[in-house]
């Protein structure tokens, strides 16, 4: 069921402007993965998302609407990247509460639907923390599809910016209980010290056996694959230039930051991935996703 929490909100941007967009971005390649015949990830309400905003109304949802197919930087292999990161979160949130977690809490959780399209144990409940307008959208498209999800589901309309701690925290977050956090494809928009100030706050609320899964880049330079092939399709076949969106400044070490803290804590690149799974993208050269790191980690301790 949704449970519908008043919060005092900040920030109504949607997802037809700004990193909005980017939403809509993962949606059509989450689309895309849906259709392939080797899919690593299905989620049946993406294209629907697409279809409903102007912004990404023309753009391809199946891969026979990719002329060039996986050859195409953008609606190929970058697409391939977020259905293959999607799947690996997927895993993530299912290992996490077979291990006990019932509290599920999606950072910046955008257009993702696993409320709706993952199993999960009857008892959990899932705190989705996104800005006001991105969530209108998002419960205007499910609701004209009469979705239902499948967990106790609470959104939280509020800008990561701004005190949403007091906010999951009023909507009924436990923090003595084991959770499961998640923050896809959210800190590297992020100034340094939001970053630093979100993983402190998250420490601070995790319970002792808690787990989190996040994305950060690690480039020197971000600048140094501006004329990638992948950066270079998304600005010129759907307008979205992504590091004009990305924060320049170096970032913090947030890995480093947890395992001082008592947490446990693994860093991977998703080629990794692609080759356990035998799916996804590889290494290539002037590679935009060379700096791309997964971190996940458990607090075993106290902290």
């Amino acid at each position: 069921m949704t449970v519908d929490v008043p919060q005092r909100n900040s920030g109504e941007g949607g997802v037809d402007d700004g990193i909005g967009v980017t939403a809509l971005l993962v949606a059509a390649a989450r689309a895309i993965e849906t259709h392939r015949p080797d899919s690593l990830a299905q989620d049946p309400y993406a294209e629907h998302f697409v279809r409903a905003a102007p912004a990404s109304a023309g753009w391809p949802v199946h891969p026979q609407q990719v002329p060039d197919g996986d050859a195409n930087p953008l609606w190929g292999r970058f697409a391939r990247y977020f259905g293959l990161r999607t799947r690996v979160l997927d895993d993530f949130l299912h290992q996490s509460v077979h291990a006990g977690a019932r509290q599920v809490v999606l950072l910046g959780a955008g257009l993702d639907s696993r409320a709706y399209r993952l199993d999960w144990p009857p008892d959990c409940v899932i705190f989705e923390i996104d800005r006001e307008g991105v969530l209108a959208f998002k419960h205007k498209v499910l609701n004209r599809l009469a979705a239902t999800p499948k967990a106790t589901r609470i959104p939280i309309p509020i800008d990561l910016r701004a005190d949403w701690v007091t906010a999951l925290t009023t909507a009924g977050f436990d923090p003595t209980a084991p959770t499961a956090w998640l923050a896809e494809g959210l800190l590297f928009y992020l100034p340094s010290a939001a970053e630093t100030q979100l993983i402190h706050a998250l420490d601070r609320l995790a319970a002792p056996g808690s787990a989190l899964a996040f994305e950060v880049k690690l480039d020197k330079d971000l600048m140094e694959y501006r004329d990638s092939p992948l950066y270079t399709a998304t600005r010129e076949q759907i307008g979205i230039d992504l590091l004009h969106l990305f924060a320049k400044e170096p970032r913090p070490d947030s890995a480093g930051a947890l395992a001082q803290r008592g947490w446990s804590t693994t860093v991977h690149i998703p080629f990794d991935f692609t080759r356990r799974l035998g799916r996804g993208p590889l290494p290539e050269s002037n590679d935009a996703l060379a700096g791309n790191r997964w971190v996940f980690a458990e607090k075993v301790g106290g902290g």
